[in-house]
């Protein structure tokens, strides 16, 4: 199990370093708008492949960050049966969910674009708007978002396991919306008593 508490902590790096990174690209995204619609405004300037870059650029915050929230645990649950249930049982309903559900379908997405963007690099395939850029960063980009998403499903089976068996301390304990919202407020005032 050591080996692969390993390999978990090497993905979960990575997927860290990537998800820390790639909000870099929403502002490069809100920087090509801006300057894109202050070009359109005042010089009647403006090209399809200006929007596609934003495009892109948000498509790729959302791909590579996926993996991250996994990994933070911030993804949306539906908490009404989770919530109510013992930490082990919701440690077992993750496992559960990780091992038939999110691992195959990411690892099938991941296949499947492979030769999809792989097919439009050797094409050269452009955008069927005037102007528009070439395709294949686009799916590339899915690609590379699935392809993490994997890897950290990978890691998030071995780290419920390791929970599970007790070998490992929970990084995300969970907390009841009511346990979360009175934290907030206990931050605020504290924070606010410290103002003072």
């Amino acid at each position: 199990m050591h080996a692969a508490l390993g390999l978990s902590r090497v993905i979960d790096g990575v997927t860290t370093a990537i998800g820390r990174y790639v909000i870099w690209l929403i502002f490069a995204a809100i920087l090509i708008s801006a300057i894109n619609a202050v070009t359109r405004k005042l010089w009647s300037l403006s090209s399809n492949s200006w929007l596609e870059a934003q495009w892109y650029l948000f498509g790729a915050a959302f791909m590579l960050g996926a993996a991250y929230t996994l990994k933070e645990n911030e993804h949306i649950r539906i908490d009404i049966f989770y919530g109510s249930r013992s930490r082990r049982t919701q440690h077992w309903i993750d496992l559960f969910g990780h091992v038939v559900f999110l691992l195959p379908f990411v690892a099938l997405m991941a296949w499947m674009l492979w030769p999809y963007m792989i097919a439009a690099y050797v094409s050269g395939q452009v955008s069927t708007n005037a102007g528009g850029l070439i395709i294949w960063p686009a799916r590339a980009i899915l690609f590379a978002g699935f392809a993490l998403l994997t890897l950290q499903a990978v890691s998030e089976i071995i780290k419920k396991i390791t929970i599970i068996r007790g070998q490992m301390e929970d990084p995300h304990p969970f907390h009841s919306p009511a346990e979360q919202a009175l934290q907030e407020v206990q931050d605020i005032v504290g924070s606010e008593g410290v103002r003072k």
